[in-house]
Order: C-alpha cells, then sequence, then structure tokens
C-alpha cells in the first residue's frame, strides 16, 4: 500500500483528507508571538479577529525536517511507500525540509507542487486516487509530473492590506487600489504569484467577471474538474462563482473548499480562486 501526505496548504475539505486517509503536516503561524498550527488550534476567524482589532499580520512557520522525519519514520512502517506532496518550494521551505527527511527515511518520495492551495491540494487529490486504484509510485510520480505544469491556480484579492503587511505589496499600490477600488487577479506562474489583471468594481462583480474569463474561449481544458477555494466567512461569493461554473455546463464536477490559515495570513477574507486543469 502507498501512503499519501501533504502540507495542510493543500486546503482539501476534510471529507476529502478522511477519505483517503491522506496524513496532513500543519505549517506553523505565529498569531501576537505564539506559534499555533494550521487547522489544528488556529482557524481563519481568529486570525481575522486579530487583524480587525488592530493586531499586526500573522506569520508562518514551515514543517521542520525532523518532524517529516518522524511521521515519515512511523509511517514507512505501516505501508510499502509514503509520497508526499509539498506546496510549492517557491513559497516556502517545506519542500526543502521534507526533502532532507526523505533521505533519512527509505522508500519516501517527495513532489514539489510548484503551487498552493487547492491547485497544491488536485495533485493530493489525484495521487490518493491512484494510490487507491493500486497505482505504483512510479506511475503516481508519473502521474503527478505530467499534471504539475497543467495546472492552472489564480484567485481575486478583495483587500490588499494583508499582503502590504506581509510585505507582498508596498503601500502606495494598496492605498491606490483601495481607492480606485482595484482587485488584482493573480496566478501561479513558475512556482511564484505574478499579478496577471487587474479588475475594477465591488467584489461580488469581480468575482463573476473573473470566473467568465478563466473560461472564455477556451478549448484547452480538461473539463472533468474545477475546484473552487475562497476565505469568505460565507458562501456569498462562492455561490456567484459556482453559478458561472454550472452555466458554463463543461465541467463534470465542481469541488469547492476553504483556504486555511497559511493562506488567508497572505491574502485576508473575501479572496476567491479558482483552479483548472488544462489537457
Amino acid at each position: 500500500m502507498i501512503k499519501i501526505t501533504t502540507d495542510s496548504t493543500c486546503d482539501l475539505p476534510a471529507r476529502l483528507l478522511e477519505r483517503y486517509n491522506v496524513t496532513v503536516f500543519p505549517l506553523g503561524v505565529v498569531k501576537a508571538g505564539r506559534l499555533y498550527h494550521d487547522g489544528v488550534d488556529i482557524r481563519t476567524a481568529d486570525i481575522a479577529a486579530h487583524v480587525d482589532a488592530g493586531g499586526e499580520i500573522t506569520t508562518t512557520n514551515a514543517v521542520n525536517a525532523a518532524d517529516y522525519e518522524d511521521t515519515f519514520r512511523t509511517l514507512t512502517e505501516q505501508y510499502d511507500a509514503v509520497i508526499h506532496i509539498n506546496i510549492g518550494s517557491g513559497f516556502s521551505c517545506c519542500c526543502q525540509n521534507a526533502k532532507l527527511a526523505a533521505e533519512e527515511v527509505p522508500e519516501v518520495y517527495v513532489v514539489d507542487s510548484e503551487n498552493l492551495t487547492v491547485g497544491h491540494g488536485l495533485l493530493v487529490l489525484a495521487a490518493a486516487e491512484a494510490a487507491e486504484e493500486g497505482k505504483s509510485v512510479t506511475e503516481i510520480l508519473n502521474l503527478l509530473e505530467d499534471m504539475v505544469p497543467r495546472l492552472e491556480t489564480s484567485f481575486v484579492l478583495d483587500r490588499l492590506d494583508y499582503m502590504k503587511k506581509g510585505g507582498r505589496c508596498s503601500s502606495v499600490t494598496a492605498l491606490g487600489a483601495n481607492l480606485l477600488k482595484l482587485h488584482p487577479c493573480v496566478e501561479v506562474i513558475g512556482n511564484k504569484m505574478s499579478v496577471t489583471k487587474k479588475y475594477r468594481g465591488n467584489i461580488a462583480k469581480v468575482v463573476g467577471d473573473y470566473v467568465r474569463d478563466r473560461l472564455r474561449d477556451r478549448t484547452d481544458l480538461d473539463c472533468s474538474r474545477a475546484f473552487l477555494v475562497d476565505t469568505c466567512p460565507g458562501d456569498e461569493l462562492a455561490a456567484i462563482a459556482r453559478e458561472v461554473l454550472r452555466e458554463d455546463g463543461r465541467f463534470g464536477e465542481i469541488l469547492e473548499a476553504k483556504a486555511g490559515c497559511t493562506i488567508f495570513c497572505h491574502c485576508g477574507p473575501n479572496t476567491l480562486g479558482l483552479i483548472l486543469l488544462r489537457k
């Protein structure tokens, strides 16, 4: 049997993680000088309340090599092999740490997703499905290698103060965007985040326009599955995006998730992302 493991940044819903028995390593989240663990003893609502009350932006810590190694050793006693799928190496040193740990434990294979949130999660899901079907380590690794360059992860931001406080956006840029009601579309390209478009208006209108833009005139999409992810306390933005996807009518499955604390720390509330797979 092959065990699939991953980082909390994959943002897959608990029901899918449980369904495929995926082991998750939580990243660290530092709030007001205290270390928490993503999705274990801190939630996104805790971070939002802290920042809204005037607190400093929370920061994140990678999983250390020792923690990876300890768990890998335990799992390889129970399974024939472990395939660990990391958040992209361009966003965290988790991948580097996992690879260091894997050097110490036989039959552990580390995959750099080159992605984040459920872009990373789609790889985890594909690997878990393949493992359940009885695919070999080589077959699963080849599957993931083929998928990585075909993933298309993007999202639109409602506010830029989280990115500004986290050092990913200048104060001048944030102020200008807020005054003009601009909402950047950020894409994961080459293991990095790049702003590829800016939308104007309220975030509800922006979400509809953004999803339509991602789908318009596309003949290169694998339409078996699309994935929505958001950082909203409610369903309002996801409902808009969901309806656009349903109207499009091409997707066999529409999955949805709420982003965890690691992603929330950098993008803040009312962010919505769409993850697609190219053919």
